[in-house]
């Protein structure tokens, strides 16, 4: 028994070495031994850092997508501030008194609800409109739209470049009441 079993462990040690060999190249030598440049000449093994080129390429890749991922963030921040900013004016216009203090409060509405979602006032402008045009007649529909510019973020000097990466609308209207 222990004689067959040394022979077994001998032709597998063979065989793994024959398949070694092939893998290597039948003069048993590997394959970055065997690279050449192109004169003909051999090659020195290569040899490199997988953490140093984990790093270049995660910040090669990772940063961008990051950026797009904020970009897209502040783009979606900016669509739930307009349609928020729009229905809340058209509402608050609504149950105001008068055209004046009615277009004063939708102001007011469409301040908050952007500054709710950090977008300054000055990236907005709101637009009022009135079907038939007397606002405050009973069943008259009060339109408010309101316009948002969603900067790039992260641009130093925006002011001066004026990189903006949308421009949103949302329109709002509400009916006012028949008896007020």
């Amino acid at each position: 028994m222990p004689q067959s079993s040394r022979r077994i462990r001998a032709t597998i040690k063979r065989r793994f070495g024959e398949a070694m060999g092939t893998i290597a190249g039948a003069d048993g030598v590997s394959a970055p031994e065997r690279a050449q440049d192109p004169a003909g000449r051999t090659a020195p093994e290569e040899r490199g850092s997988a953490a140093v080129e984990f790093t270049f390429l995660a910040l090669l890749l990772m940063v961008p997508l990051v950026y797009f991922i904020i970009t897209v963030g502040q783009i979606q921040g900016g669509a739930f501030a307009v349609v928020g900013a729009a229905d809340q004016a058209a509402k608050v216009y609504v149950a105001q008194a008068d055209a004046e203090a009615g277009r004063t409060a939708a102001e007011q509405a469409v301040l908050v609800a952007l500054a709710d979602y950090g977008h300054p006032a000055e990236n907005a402008r709101m637009e009022t409109s009135c079907d038939p045009s007397e606002c405050f007649a009973p069943g008259s529909a009060v339109t408010v739209t309101v316009h948002l510019t969603v900067p790039l973020p992260f641009v130093p000097f925006n002011d001066s470049f004026r990189l903006n990466v949308s421009q949103l609308d949302a329109s709002a209207t509400q009916v006012v009441g028949r008896f007020r």
